[in-house]
């Protein structure tokens, strides 16, 4: 018996994908990073940003599981990590049951965030960053759900932008400091197409069977060869949106330290680009993550110490 429910705890964290969780976390550390150096950073406003920036990436995650699984991108042919739901491991209703309280849970962190940080005067802002929760939950539901998918469609790649980028980072910060500065979208914007080549990654991987499966990533519409191109373009955008970001507010060389992510990044870039048989991309999706988070530290502490 302890056996047996051993083995069920260990379907439900790989169900939930562990690895993905930091990539969650990057742009609320990014945001972190920019209102400490702004002189407002709350560490109790961030701490519960990131429970909630975990709970909607669990709550992705399983939705993804499900979806896949539903829509027929989970099959035999697939070469990524076996899925809970096409393998039978989990029911459907039970993983249905799984997201909706995921889901719960991210609604209740989101709530006590806002009251948190805004208190109950500032009705507007609370409205707001309500619609902007509720777009957040159904995004990482109608990823792989419902009738028409917007992942199965190439558009799973803005709404990474969109959601792991500027509403993270950007919301990360206003929460702090109750405040919006324009040129901080640039530095979501590289934190934001960071995440998206970490999906790129793993469409590239997918492709063949994303195509049978008539999902419509980028990489399937692209091709092989220009989604490897496509790649070398998130990269070189994300370094370049942060030095930009840094040559309109530079006060010291210290705001360059990200720089040292560059090799790391072209490595990886040279290492995709080389890379043809997809079962050893497998290895590439982690390294970016941990570049992707290298990248955001040395950044942040380049801001701080600027």
């Amino acid at each position: 018996m302890t056996t047996e429910r051993t083995n069920k705890t260990a379907v439900w964290i790989n169900a939930m994908r562990p690895r993905t969780l930091p990539l969650a976390l990057a742009a609320i550390l990014m945001g972190a990073f920019l209102a400490a150096a702004a002189g407002a950073f709350r560490g109790e406003v961030v701490a519960l940003a990131g429970l909630t920036a975990v709970f909607l990436q669990i709550l992705s995650n399983l939705a993804n599981d499900y979806g896949d699984s539903v829509h027929g991108a989970d099959h035999g042919q697939r070469l990524g990590p076996a899925r809970a739901v096409q393998s039978g491991q989990i029911a459907a209703a039970t993983m249905r049951r799984a997201m909706a309280l995921c889901a719960l849970l991210a609604m209740v962190s989101g709530v006590a965030l806002l009251w948190l940080a805004f208190g109950a005067g500032r009705l507007p802002y609370v409205l707001l960053f309500l619609v902007l929760g509720a777009g957040a939950i159904g995004a990482a539901v109608a990823y792989t759900n419902g009738k028409r998918p917007y992942g199965y469609v190439g558009l799973g790649d803005l709404f990474v932008l969109i959601f792991f980028g500027w509403v993270g980072v950007l919301g990360t910060v206003f929460l702090q400091t109750l405040r919006f500065d324009w040129p901080l979208v640039l530095p979501a914007t590289a934190c934001g197409l960071l995440a998206v080549g970490v999906l790129n990654v793993n469409n590239i991987r997918d492709l063949e069977s994303d195509r049978l499966a008539g999902k419509r990533s980028i990489p399937v519409r692209l091709g092989p060869q220009k989604a490897r191109l496509y790649h070398w373009l998130l990269l070189g955008g994300a370094v370049m949106t942060a030095v930009l970001y840094v040559l309109l507010r530079y006060q010291s060389p210290w705001q360059f330290l990200f720089l040292l992510a560059v090799p790391l990044l072209v490595r990886h870039g040279t290492a995709v680009a080389r890379t043809h048989d997809p079962r050893k991309l497998n290895p590439l999706l982690k390294q970016l993550s941990l570049i992707t988070l290298f990248f955001i530290l040395t950044f942040g502490f380049g801001q701080l110490i600027g």
